[in-house]
C-alpha cells in the first residue's frame, strides 16, 4: 500500500486536484519619511560596497526594504547597525529603486 492509498483511507472525502493553491499576498506598506536616506559608497577590505542609512521607520520595514533591493539587483548584502550594506557600487540603481517607492535619497561620496 503506497502513500496515496493510505491517504485515501484516512481522508475518503478528499478530492485530488492539480490546480495550484491560491495564496493571497498582501503588500507590506513601508513607512516613507520626510528626511532623505543617505546612499554612500565605501571600500571595505578593498571591495566596493554601497551603504544605505537614515531610515526612520521600524527595523522590520528596513529589513524588508533590504531584501527587496538585494533581490532586484541580484546581489549580496546584509542589514547591520541600522544600515543596509550591499556588495558592489549600485548607488544609482538603488537610488532609482528608492525613488520609485517614494523615498528621498542623498548621494554621498565619489
Amino acid at each position: 500500500m503506497d502513500l496515496k492509498d493510505q491517504l485515501k483511507n484516512l481522508f475518503p472525502d478528499h478530492v485530488e486536484s492539480n490546480e495550484p493553491e491560491q495564496v493571497e499576498e498582501q503588500d507590506h506598506v513601508l513607512y516613507v519619511q520626510k528626511e532623505p536616506m543617505i546612499c554612500k559608497f565605501e571600500k571595505r577590505k578593498g571591495k566596493p560596497t554601497t551603504i544605505i542609512e537614515g531610515y526612520e521607520g521600524s527595523d522590520e520595514d528596513f529589513k524588508i526594504l533590504a531584501k527587496e533591493i538585494k533581490t532586484k539587483l541580484s546581489v549580496g548584502g546584509t542589514f547591520k547597525d541600522d544600515s543596509i550594506i550591499i556588495q558592489g557600487d549600485y548607488r544609482d540603481k538603488i537610488m532609482a529603486i528608492l525613488k520609485e517607492k517614494g523615498f528621498k535619497t542623498k548621494r554621498v561620496g565619489g
